[in-house]
C-alpha cells in the first residue's frame, strides 16, 4: 500500500506542476565522455537536421500545393504525364543526401572498429546473471555482480539511487587510455552496453567481438546487459569506474597481488567453519539467484539444494555437478568460473547450510586434484 500511495502521490504531484515534474526529462540523446560517443551525437544531430529540412520542405511545399490549388478556388487539375527534368532531379537530389550523410556516418564507423594500438586489453564475458572481466596483459580477473539487496528488490527498504545498478566489482580503466574489450559469453548470448561510452556491443558464446573504448573524464558509469538473456536479465549491470593513471597503477598492482595470495590458499590446510564463511559468500554471489538464498531453489528448472539427495549423498556427484555443470539444463559449469578455493567453499557450505547438516567437507587440494584427473 506505501508504494501505491507513493506513486499516486507522484502522479497528483506531476498533473498538478507538469513543469516541474518533466523539468529531468529529455528527447535526445546525451553526448557522452568519451571521443566515440561525442561524434556519435554529433552524427546523430547532422543527421537529424538534415531530416528536419527535407520534411519541412517536403511538407511545405505539400500544404502549399493543397491550400493553392484547391478546387474550391476554381482550380482544375493538369493532366500531364512523364515529366523528364522532375525524374531525374528526384533522382539525383536524394542520391547527393545520401552522399552527404554517408561520408560523416562512414568516418565514424571506421574510428568505432578501428581497435589497433590499445594501452589496456580487457577480455569481457558474459555469464548468467553476470560479468567477468580478465585483465590480459597483467594476468588477474574477476567476476563483477550486482550488489543491490533483496530488501530493495523485493521493496522492503526503499530503493537507492542507483537501484539495479550497483555492482561489488566494477570494470576498473584508466583514464586517457585507450582500452581495448574483446566481448564474448560462456553460456548465452548477452550484450555489453555503456551508454556515456557509446559502446554496446553482443556477446555471444564460441566469439570473439572486439570494441574500444577511451574515457575522458574520471567518474564512475553505468549500464546494462541489452540482449534478453534469462530470467534474471534486469539483474545484469554494468558499471565502470575511470581513474587516473597512478591510480590505476596501485589498483592493478592490488589486484595482483590478491591474485597471487589467492592461489595460495588453495595449499592451506581449512577448517569446516572457515570453508561455511566463505561458502555463504560465494554461494551468494554465483548460487542464489538460481537455487534461492535459503536453498529452496525454484523447481523445476533450478531444484532446491535444501534437503536433497546431491547435497546429502554422494560426494564425488555433488562435485562433479558443481565443476561440470549438467548437460541440456540450465546448471552452469562452475569449474572454469570460481577459484578451487570458492569451489570447495561452496560445496562445504551446501551440504551443511539449510539444516542438511553432513558435517562433511572438501577442500581447495582435494578440488585442484579432481580438476586434474579429467
Amino acid at each position: 500500500m506505501r508504494v501505491h500511495a507513493k506513486r499516486a502521490g507522484v502522479l497528483l504531484g506531476g498533473l498538478m506542476a507538469p513543469a516541474l515534474s518533466t523539468a529531468d526529462w529529455t528527447l535526445n540523446m546525451s553526448p557522452g565522455v568519451t571521443g566515440t560517443s561525442n561524434d556519435i551525437f554529433s552524427l546523430h544531430m547532422t543527421i537529424l537536421w538534415i531530416c528536419v529540412v527535407i520534411g519541412a520542405g517536403v511538407f511545405g511545399v505539400m500544404f502549399w500545393s493543397i491550400f493553392a490549388h484547391r478546387k474550391s478556388s476554381g482550380r482544375k487539375p493538369a493532366n500531364f504525364h512523364e515529366n523528364t527534368l522532375v525524374e531525374i532531379l528526384w533522382t539525383i537530389i536524394p542520391l547527393v543526401i545520401l552522399v552527404v550523410m554517408a561520408i560523416p556516418a562512414t568516418a565514424t564507423l571506421v574510428d568505432m572498429y578501428d581497435t589497433s594500438e590499445a594501452d589496456v586489453d580487457i577480455k569481457v564475458t558474459g555469464y548468467q546473471w553476470r560479468w567477468k572481466y580478465d585483465y590480459i596483459d597483467d594476468d588477474f580477473g574477476y567476476f563483477s555482480n550486482i550488489s543491490t539487496s533483496d530488501d530493495e528488490i523485493y521493496n522492503r527498504t526503499d530503493k537507492s539511487e542507483n537501484y539495479l545498478l550497483d555492482v561489488d566489482n566494477p570494470m576498473v580503466v584508466p583514464v586517457g587510455a585507450k582500452v581495448r574489450l574483446l566481448v564474448t559469453a560462456n553460456d548465452v548470448i548477452h550484450s555489453w552496453w555503456v551508454p556515456a561510452f557509446g559502446v554496446k556491443k553482443d556477446a555471444i558464446p564460441g566469439f570473439v567481438n572486439e570494441t574500444w573504448t577511451r574515457v575522458d573524464e574520471p567518474g564512475i558509469y553505468r549500464g546494462q546487459c541489452t540482449e534478453l538473456c534469462g530470467v534474471k536479465h534486469g539483474f545484469m549491470p554494468v558499471v565502470v569506474k575511470a581513474v587516473p593513471q597512478d591510480e590505476y597503477d596501485d589498483w592493478v598492482a592490488e589486484q595482483k597481488e590478491a591474485a597471487q595470495r589467492e592461489r595460495e590458499l588453495t595449499e592451506k590446510d581449512w577448517t569446516l567453519e572457515e570453508l561455511m564463511v566463505r561458502g555463504e559468500k560465494a554461494y551468494a554471489s554465483a548460487c542464489a539467484a538460481c537455487h534461492q538464498a535459503d536453498g529452496s531453489g525454484a523447481p523445476p528448472a533450478f531444484p532446491a539444494l535444501k534437503g536433497s539427495q546431491i547435497a546429502l549423498e554422494d560426494m564425488d556427484a555433488h562435485l562433479d555437478v558443481v565443476v561440470n555443470g549438467v548437460s541440456g539444463t540450465a546448471m552452469q559449469a562452475f569449474g572454469g568460473q570460481l577459484s578451487e578455493v570458492d569451489l570447495a567453499a561452496v560445496i562445504t557450505y551446501e551440504r551443511n547450510a539449510w539444516g542438511n547438516d553432513t558435517g562433511e567437507m572438501v577442500t581447495p587440494k582435494e578440488v585442484f586434484e579432481y580438476k586434474n584427473q579429467e
